[in-house]
């Protein structure tokens, strides 16, 4: 299938930022800083408005009685205004893996606004279409190169033989993930260009700043 490329209307691009958090009433929101700064960021390079203060502002009034688990998801219009929702969420079991596969469908590796996490999925979604539910947990995308890119709704990691993780740079084309930039400003992770056969011979993760690193093993 042909590469995808953002959608555009007049030679503007329509859509709206997305930052998805964690809640957890002992800890709050989980990499909060590292959300309101990747939003920051993509504000600035898209020429969105952005008011930190008040969003964490309202932030804390929706979660202010917040005795449980929360999924949190802000988005951001390109005039500054914003919408905030926290539903409930449910961990995943201890010792979960995951099974992937990878889609036809590509990214492609030019296209620098998949590093932003907006509403413009359609690739993400026609993606995710290729496999029923039962047949895997996440999709992964390769990009025109068929080089390894990302989940639908995950980072990918491999394990090296130091114990460290490695994920694929952002030049393939892919989103700046939260959980990913913890893990390389940790340390724990580096990035390397990764290709399936990768995938299929080191131990496998994906993850996110929501659900955290989840063992994951390729399939089909």
């Amino acid at each position: 299938m042909p590469a995808e490329g953002p959608v555009r209307d007049g030679g503007k691009a329509r859509f709206h930022l997305i930052e998805t958090l964690r809640f957890e009433p002992k800890e709050g929101l989980v990499r909060k800083d590292l959300h309101l700064a990747r939003l920051a960021r993509s504000a600035r390079a898209l020429g969105f408005a952005f008011s930190p203060d008040e969003i964490e502002a309202a932030l804390a009034a929706e979660l202010r009685d917040a005795d449980a688990p929360k999924r949190v998801r802000v988005g951001l219009e390109a005039d500054g205004s914003f919408t905030i929702e926290a539903k409930p969420f449910a961990p995943l079991a201890e010792g979960t893996v995951w099974k992937l596969r990878i889609a036809s469908t590509r990214l492609a590796s030019s296209d620098e606004l998949l590093r932003h996490k907006t509403s413009l999925r359609s690739a993400y979604e026609a993606a995710r279409a290729e496999f029923a539910a039962d047949e895997a947990d996440d999709v992964l995308l390769l990009n025109e190169k068929g080089e390894v890119c990302e989940g639908t709704i995950t980072s990918v990691f491999v394990e090296l033989d130091d114990g460290r993780l490695a994920t694929p740079p952002l030049a393939c084309g892919l989103l700046q993930g939260v959980m990913r930039e913890a893990l390389l400003l940790e340390g724990r992770t580096v990035e390397q260009v990764l290709r399936p056969d990768d995938l299929r011979h080191r131990k496998l993760f994906v993850g996110n700043s929501l659900r955290g690193l989840i063992e994951a093993r390729l399939v089909g």
